[in-house]
């Protein structure tokens, strides 16, 4: 049995490309100068301990996307979990806190930027590769290969 598999390679490295820009930006920032980014942002003061893991997993998100540039297939399930804790995020601390009444301002542009990934890992992430039974055997193209479109292009996996 074949199934058709949609991937999107262009979204894929721009998504990629945006988790390395804002992993290193809030990642370093935070773990290199966390009053200077609480300055930036309007953070309220934090717990450094909490400051300091939250500023090293966002680190580790960017260098996987890092990764990610050079095997987007293999890498997908760290957009998985990006998506996954970006959302569960939403649900269960911004909504309660948009029940209570508005929302500070430096937790309006958090909601914006972790927006813009959400949006983004729906449309670059293959879904049905991730979470497909059958792998997909080397479909993969270069995204740097001129050759190669950086749109959609179906697979079939046999």
């Amino acid at each position: 049995m074949s199934q058709d598999i949609e991937i999107r390679w262009g979204w894929l490295k721009v998504v990629y490309v945006y988790t390395i820009i804002a992993g290193v930006a809030f990642g370093l920032g935070t773990i290199v100068a966390p009053e200077t980014m609480q300055t930036l942002f309007g953070w309220p003061d934090r717990d450094p301990i909490t400051f300091g893991v939250t500023g090293v997993v966002y680190l580790a998100f960017a260098l996987l996307s890092v990764v990610g540039l050079r095997s987007p297939l293999k890498i997908a399930p760290v957009l998985v979990l990006q998506l996954g804790y970006k959302v569960i995020w939403v649900v269960n601390v911004i909504v309660p806190l948009l029940i209570l009444g508005p929302l500070p301002m430096h937790a309006i542009l958090l909601v914006a930027i972790f927006g813009s990934f959400i949006i983004g890992d729906l449309i670059a992430i293959p879904f049905a590769y991730v979470f497909g039974e059958e792998p997909l055997p080397e479909a993969q193209p270069s995204l740097y290969h001129e050759s190669e479109p950086a749109g959609s292009h179906t697979y079939t996996v046999a």
